[in-house]
Order: C-alpha cells, then sequence, then structure tokens
C-alpha cells in the first residue's frame, strides 16, 4: 500500500512522533525498549540499528572512506567529515550564552557548559576523585595503573602526561654550570647539586615524625608516610594488586610482561629498571661513588652505603 506523500500515519505511542513507514516506528521504538540487537563481533558493544554498527565497526579495521577534499583528512563517518569541513568555513555555530565562546560542534559546547556548571561526573571507581571531562579521568587513571606512555629519547625515562615529557627535555638542553666535587654530575641549578650531594654526604634533613627515619629529599618522605597511613593508590590492572607507589606498580607491571629493557653493553644481561642496570654497570667500572666519611670506604650502590653506616652508628 503507497503512503501519499507527507502523511505520516505510524505513530509512537510512547512520544507521538510519527512516521511514514512502519519499520521506521518499529526502529524508533528502540529508543523506548532499549533494545539494541545489532553486535559488534570485535568488541562486543550493541547498537540499534545496522547502519550505526557499520559505522562504528570502521574504529576496528581503520575504513576512513569520507576525505576532505580541503586538507586530505579522512574520517569513518560522514558526520565527522561535515563537522570537520566547518572549521575550514570558520563557522562556529554553537555559542556558549554564559561567556560567549563559540564552537564547530554541539558535543563541544555541551563539554564546554560542564566548566560554568561545575559538573563532574566523570568519577575514579579506584580513589573517588571527580573530573568535568572524561579524557582528564583518562590521564587521572595513570597514576593507579602505573601507565607512562611518553618516553624520553635521551635518557629513557618515562612520564604520565606529554606536557611532563616536553618540559623535561628543555633540561637536557640547558647549560649545567653546577658541577658536583665529589662524582662530577653536573645540575642546572644550584638547589638540584644541594640535593643531589646530599648523596656523596649522608645528610638527611627531613625526619619522620611517625618512625624517625630520615631522608635526603621532601618528596620521598612524603611517600614513606603513605606505608604508616597505609594508602595503596596504585591498583595492578593485571592481578589486582595495590602499592603504595607508582614506581614499585611500574617495576611490578613488567612481572606480568617479562619485559627487561635495559641491557648491559658490557656482558649482555638485561634489566627490568634502568636503575638497576645502572647500579650493575658499576661492577664494570669500578665507581665508588658513596663515600663513607668516617673510615673512608667507598661503594658502588647506595644500600650497600647505607648498610655499612650502620656499624658506625652501633659503636
Amino acid at each position: 500500500l503507497k503512503i501519499p506523500p507527507g502523511l505520516k500515519p505510524y505513530k509512537c505511542e510512547e512520544c507521538g512522533l510519527c512516521f511514514s513507514q512502519n519499520s521506521n516506528l518499529f526502529k524508533h521504538q528502540r529508543i523506548h525498549t532499549g533494545e539494541k540487537p545489532h553486535q559488534c563481533l570485535e568488541c562486543g558493544k550493541f547498537f540499534r540499528e545496522k547502519p550505526t554498527l557499520r559505522n562504528h565497526e570502521r574504529i576496528h579495521t581503520g575504513e576512513k572512506p569520507y576525505k576532505c577534499w580541503e586538507c586530505g583528512k579522512s574520517f569513518p563517518q560522514s558526520s565527522s567529515l561535515w563537522i570537520h569541513k566547518k572549521t575550514h568555513a570558520g563557522i562556529k555555530s554553537y555559542k556558549c550564552f554564559e561567556c560567549g565562546k563559540c564552537f564547530t560542534r554541539s558535543t563541544s559546547l555541551q563539554s564546554h557548559w560542564k566548566i560554568h556548571t561545575g559538573e563532574k561526573n566523570e568519577k575514579c571507581l579506584e580513589c573517588g576523585k571527580s573530573f568535568t571531562f572524561k579524557s582528564s579521568l583518562v590521564l587521572h587513571q595513570r597514576l593507579h595503573t602505573g601507565e607512562r606512555p611518553y618516553e624520553c629519547p635521551e635518557c629513557e625515562k618515562r612520564f604520565v602526561y606529554s606536557s611532563q615529557l616536553q618540559i623535561h627535555q628543555k633540561r637536557h638542553k640547558e647549560e649545567k654550570l653546577y658541577k658536583c666535587g665529589e662524582c662530577g654530575k653536573s645540575f642546572v641549578t644550584r638547589i638540584e647539586l644541594q640535593v643531589h650531594e646530599r648523596i656523596h654526604t649522608g645528610e638527611k634533613p627531613y625526619k619522620c615524625e611517625e618512625c624517625g627515619k630520615c631522608f635526603s629529599q621532601r618528596q620521598n618522605l612524603g611517600t614513606h608516610q603513605k606505608l604508616h597511613t597505609g594508602e595503596k593508590l596504585y591498583r595492578c590492572i593485571e592481578c589486582g594488586k595495590s602499592f603504595a607507589y607508582k614506581q614499585v606498580l611500574w617495576r611490578h607491571h613488567k612481572t606480568h610482561t617479562g619485559e627487561k629493557p635495559y641491557q648491559c653493553s658490557e656482558c649482555g644481561r638485561f634489566y627490568r629498571t634502568s636503575s638497576a642496570l645502572t647500579s650493575h654497570v658499576k661492577i664494570h667500572t669500578g665507581e665508588k661513588h658513596y663515600k663513607c666519611l668516617d673510615c673512608g670506604k667507598a661503594f658502588s650502590r647506595s644500600s650497600h652505603f647505607r648498610s655499612h653506616s650502620r656499624v658506625h652508628t652501633r659503636e
């Protein structure tokens, strides 16, 4: 039966919306019932309509058939290309009535609006902290998982955020005017040198009020105090074990992967951490930077130096 143009005889009893075809009404009703019969075989996600599933599947296949002739950028969905084209045209249709800022996408305006309302719906299940944006939550969760995806190509030090890496990389380019008279290591600032020198002098000005243990750096004291509070914010996503320190979680995670990326060029032995490799290399070089001021004996490892120091404190 052919329906005359403009006639919409099929009405949704739930919301009153009308349709020209019964099949369209049937699909629409899934909004109310929550039915999602079309499943992605790759990730298991469900969708109300087959075209939406096909669009989604391009995330897994990497297919991007919609190309911008202005800049050559490609997109998986035609709607994404249409929104993108607005950036070339300078069209920003969505305006914030609070501050006047304009946006290309309605979703961008909705996200921005949360800044004014103070809405923080993105909650971390590990520690309960809430965030305005999903992206902020994802970055925060790296503190718990120990993930550090940004590596410095100069020294292999890893960071949680790209901004931390950028700041760190500037340190390699800066002139290091302050040199340690004991081991020759150089630093950008005098304060960094003074903190470093405590390794040689054994000075530990930061004391734990709970147990009396002393530390050479304030941040080390703060990290240590977690032992007394029992705070363990860093959780392994592989086995669920929690740790007080993210460095310990990072080392622990390698027990699951078996990763040992640091190799000794002298004997070929592999290590999980750069610090373990650095400590090992001293066996080959004979370096002994940790000198006892009481008897003059020198050690290649700080742990050996600390053990030895107890001999004098017991006297």
